[in-house]
Parts: structure tokens; C-alpha cells; sequence
């Protein structure tokens, strides 16, 4: 019996903090920073709250949490469907603009038993999510949004600029934050607590380093990007100014950095686990 009321009770702590987080996910996503003119938005961390749900009780409490966070996204973008035409254009903006791309932030947690470093996993978490979510606003916009917010010729080219104008930052806002959350809120277990033992800088001085060259490359890229996406008359957005980016410079300048810090945050990584079993 007390086993029985134990995963009860397990069940319901599970259900009522996915509903708290998923209701701070959406008024995370309501406080926009930044909002592009044809949809895509750059927020404060707004899906962080899936990935913690992912963390805490499992990737099926996440991937449950992270579909009921995009079925209110998308509600609230209920706007955006009346920019398509036919059923199968609707079908798709539902399933890979909202459904699918938020549904996979409750993988965000899948690095919670291999990587030992809670606020190293959750980044990865949070760096997993946004790009898969990258991916599906890519492939809708390369497919449906074709011809509409998107010219035909280079629809791909163009989906990738377009959608990396906001994700990119809120890639970067979003690890940032899982970083720091993890480093001092302990969510491994049951009651929440916070992290009193300070480590030294050495002990992470590689998994920082890598962070911040990652960090530069995605800086670098917004920029070059950025710069070449408004109209210097009169300030408008401007798509077509993709055409124009230095892509040759800023693919493997990006590229780079991010082989590097990544590099650096395993080999970081690594090292510390290699000192904490000599402890």
C-alpha cells in the first residue's frame, strides 16, 4: 500500500510541476525581446521550463510537458495559418512549426545520466532543443512558407537566414540561462535545492572557455548576418539581403568555433570526471 501511495503521489508532484512550468514556458514566450515580421520570435528562454520537466521526471513527462507547450504555442499563432492555403499547408505549419518543434524540447533532458555536471547537461539539453527546433522551422519554411515570407529561388538558403535570425539569439539566451539555472538550482532531486558547494574556476576553466568560443561564433554569424538584413533607407526588414552575407567567411568562421568549443567542453568535461574519481 504505501508503495502504491508512494507512486501516486510521485505522479501527482510530476503532474502539477509540469503544469507550473509549462504555464511559466508560456508567459516566458509572451514577453517577446524581439519579433520578426513573418513569424519567429526571440523570448527569454521560453522553453527551458520543457527541458526542466525533461530533467526532472523523464523524457516522456518532457516529450507529454513539450506537447502540451506547443498546442498553446500554437494557439497562440492561430494568426499564422491564415497566410497558407490548403489543408496540406495548414497540416504542415501545425505539425512542423509548432507540434513537432516544441513537442522535441522534452528531449532536452536525455543527458541527465551521462553527463554527470547537472549544468553541463542541461545546456546540452537546451542546445539539442533549439537546434532540432531550428530544423523543423527550416524545413517548413524551405516547403510551405515557399513563395509566400520566403522567395522560391533558394528557399532553403533563405529559410536557414531567416529562421537563424531569431534562433540564434535564442539559442544563446536559452543556454545561458540553462548554464546558470543549472549551476545553482539542484533539479536531481526530489525537493528543489540550491547548490551550496562552489567549484573551483579551474575545475571548469575548459568548459567555459568552450562555452565562451561558441558564444563568439554565434555572435560573429548574428552580425554578419544581422548587418545585411536591413534596408539602409528605411529600416525595414529585408530577406533578400541574405544574398549578400559573406557566406564564405562566416560558415567556417561559425563552424570553427563551434567544432572548438565543443572540443574544449568535452575534453573539459572529461577532465573533471577524471578529478572527481581521484577525490
Amino acid at each position: 500500500m504505501d508503495i502504491i501511495n508512494t507512486k501516486e503521489n510521485n505522479f501527482v508532484r510530476a503532474l502539477v510541476e509540469s503544469a507550473i512550468l509549462i504555464a511559466i514556458g508560456v508567459a516566458l514566450s509572451l514577453l517577446k525581446l524581439v519579433e520578426l515580421p513573418y513569424g519567429g520570435s526571440i523570448t527569454l528562454a521560453s522553453m527551458l521550463p520543457v527541458i526542466l520537466i525533461s530533467y526532472r521526471h523523464g523524457i516522456g513527462w518532457g516529450m507529454t510537458g513539450g506537447l502540451a507547450f506547443s498546442l498553446i504555442q500554437q494557439l497562440l499563432g492561430l494568426k499564422n495559418l491564415g497566410y497558407v492555403t490548403g489543408w496540406q499547408s495548414v497540416l504542415a505549419v501545425i505539425l512542423l512549426d509548432y507540434v513537432i518543434a516544441f513537442s522535441l524540447s522534452g528531449l532536452g533532458g536525455i543527458f541527465r545520466k551521462p553527463v554527470r555536471d547537472q549544468a553541463l547537461a542541461l545546456t546540452l539539453g537546451a542546445l539539442l532543443s533549439a537546434v532540432l527546433r531550428f530544423i523543423c522551422h527550416v524545413i517548413s519554411g524551405a516547403t510551405v512558407w515557399a513563395g509566400l515570407s520566403i522567395p522560391t529561388e533558394a528557399a532553403l538558403v533563405y529559410s536557414i537566414g531567416y529562421n537563424a535570425t531569431y534562433m540564434i539569439p535564442e539559442t544563446i539566451i536559452l543556454t545561458l540561462v540553462a548554464f546558470y539555472i543549472g549551476s545553482v538550482l539542484d533539479f536531481r532531486h526530489r525537493e528543489l535545492q540550491v547548490i551550496r558547494e562552489r567549484e573551483s574556476i579551474g575545475k571548469n576553466l575548459l568548459i567555459w572557455i568552450g562555452g565562451l568560443v561558441i558564444l563568439a561564433g554565434l555572435v560573429f554569424a548574428s552580425v554578419m548576418i544581422y548587418s545585411k538584413l536591413q534596408n539602409p533607407e528605411t529600416g525595414d526588414f529585408m530577406i533578400t539581403g541574405l544574398k549578400d552575407v559573406n557566406w564564405k567567411l562566416v560558415i567556417p568562421v561559425s563552424a570553427g568555433a563551434l567544432i572548438a568549443g565543443a572540443v574544449c567542453i568535452f575534453c573539459g568535461a572529461m577532465k573533471k570526471k577524471n578529478a572527481e574519481g581521484n577525490e
